[in-house]
C-alpha cells in the first residue's frame, strides 16, 4: 500500500502556541489596575494546571497495566509503570522548584489583584483532587469536603466523582501484591521472621509485636478499615526484605516509587503551606477556605501509601533475615 503524503509540521501549529500565549487575560487589565505579577500568577498556575495533565496521562497507562488479570513477570509491563511512576515524582519535584518562582511575588505584590480573583480559589484546581482520586484518596479520607459544595460547580464536582468512582491505583497495586506467591500463604515462614524480629526489639519497642501480629499473622485482629489486605502486606514486606533477589528488583523498585509519589505530593502541600503563610498570613483563602490551615488539614490527611510505609516498622537487617527454603529461591532467581 503506497505511504499516504503527511502535511508538513510547523512548530508553532503543532503546540498552538496562539491558543496558549494568548490564553492569559488579566482580571488587573480589566480593571484599569496596575499589577505587574498577575501575568506571573496565572502563568504559574496555568503550568501546574498542564503537568497535572501529564501526570493524569501516565498514572492512567500505569492502571490501564494494572487491571490486566495478570502481568507476566519475564513482561517490560512492571519496567514500564515503574518508569513511568518515576517520572511522576520528576514532575513533582518540578512542581516543589517552581514554588520558587511564585515566591518572588512578594505580599503586596499579590495584594495588587488578589481581592479580584473572588470567588477563585486553587481550591477548584479539579485535575488535582483527580491526581488523589486516581491515586487511590476516597472521599471518606478528603479534608474539608464542605468545600466541595461551597467552592466547585456541579460539572466538576461530578468530574471528580468521576474520577472516585474509578477503580483506584492502590485498589489495583493491592490486587497485585494479593497474586504474588512464594510466602505469603506459608504461616510458618512468617512466625519464623516473627521471632527474629522479637529479637531485635527493645523494650520499648514491644508493642510492636502486637500490631505485627495483627498486620501479618492473626486475620482474625485484622482491621477492616485498612486498605491493603493481609496478603498484600505479606508481600508488601517480603518485597522490601529479599528486593536482593532477581526476580523482586522491579517489585521493590515500583513500591519505591509509589512511596515517592507520597512523598513528593506531601512536600508540594507544605511548601505551598509555607508560601500561602507567608503571603496571606492568617487571612481565609480567597475561595473562603481557611487558607493555610486547610492546607494543613489536607497535608496531614491525604497520604496515599501511608500503610505502606508503615511497614517499614517491620524490617529486619539482612544478616537476621530467616534463610528462604530453596524452591523459593529458585523461583526468586533466574535459571
Amino acid at each position: 500500500m503506497e505511504k499516504k503524503e503527511r502535511a508538513p509540521v510547523y512548530y508553532s501549529e503543532y503546540l498552538q502556541l496562539d491558543k496558549i500565549l494568548n490564553a492569559q487575560d488579566p482580571e488587573s487589565t480589566k480593571d484599569g489596575i496596575r499589577a505587574d505579577d498577575e501575568m506571573l500568577f496565572i502563568i504559574i498556575h496555568q503550568a501546574y494546571e498542564l503537568w497535572f495533565k501529564e501526570i493524569l496521562h501516565e498514572l492512567n497507562i500505569i492502571r490501564d497495566i494494572f487491571r490486566q488479570e495478570d502481568i507476566p513477570n519475564n513482561s517490560p509491563d512492571i519496567y514500564n509503570c515503574v518508569h513511568r511512576i518515576k517520572r511522576v515524582s520528576q514532575v513533582l519535584s518540578l512542581a516543589v522548584t517552581q514554588m520558587g518562582i511564585i515566591e518572588t511575588m512578594t505580599p503586596l505584590d499579590f495584594l495588587d489583584f488578589r481581592d479580584l480573583l473572588r470567588p477563585a480559589s486553587g481550591f477548584q484546581s479539579i485535575q488535582f483532587k483527580m491526581i488523589e482520586a486516581t491515586l487511590g484518596l476516597t472521599y471518606d479520607q478528603r479534608h474539608g469536603q464542605n468545600y466541595y459544595l461551597s467552592q466547585l460547580n456541579e460539572k466538576d464536582r461530578e468530574r471528580v466523582k468521576e474520577a472516585e468512582s474509578q477503580v483506584s491505583l492502590l485498589v489495583l497495586i493491592n490486587q497485585w501484591l494479593e497474586r504474588m506467591p512464594f510466602v505469603k500463604d506459608n504461616a510458618q515462614f512468617w512466625l519464623n521472621y516473627r521471632a527474629a524480629y522479637a529479637s531485635t526489639l527493645l523494650d520499648v519497642e514491644m508493642g510492636n509485636l502486637k500490631t505485627f501480629d495483627k498486620l501479618f499473622v492473626n486475620e482474625a485482629e485484622y482491621d477492616p478499615a485498612r486498605r491493603f489486605s493481609m496478603a498484600a502486606n505479606r508481600s508488601a514486606l517480603f518485597i522490601m526484605l529479599y528486593r536482593d533477589y532477581p526476580l523482586l528488583h522491579l517489585p521493590f523498585e515500583l513500591v519505591s516509587s509509589l512511596l515517592e509519589i507520597d512523598e513528593g505530593l506531601s512536600m508540594w502541600r507544605h511548601r505551598h503551606i509555607h508560601m500561602v503563610q507567608r503571603t496571606i498570613g492568617k487571612r481565609v483563602g480567597t475561595g473562603g477556605s481557611t487558607g493555610a490551615d486547610y492546607l494543613k488539614g489536607a497535608a496531614d490527611s491525604h497520604i496515599i501509601f501511608k500503610e505502606m510505609a508503615e511497614l517499614t516498622s517491620f524490617l529486619l537487617p539482612r544478616h537476621a533475615l530467616p534463610a528462604l527454603p530453596k524452591d523459593v529461591t529458585d523461583q526468586l532467581s533466574f535459571q
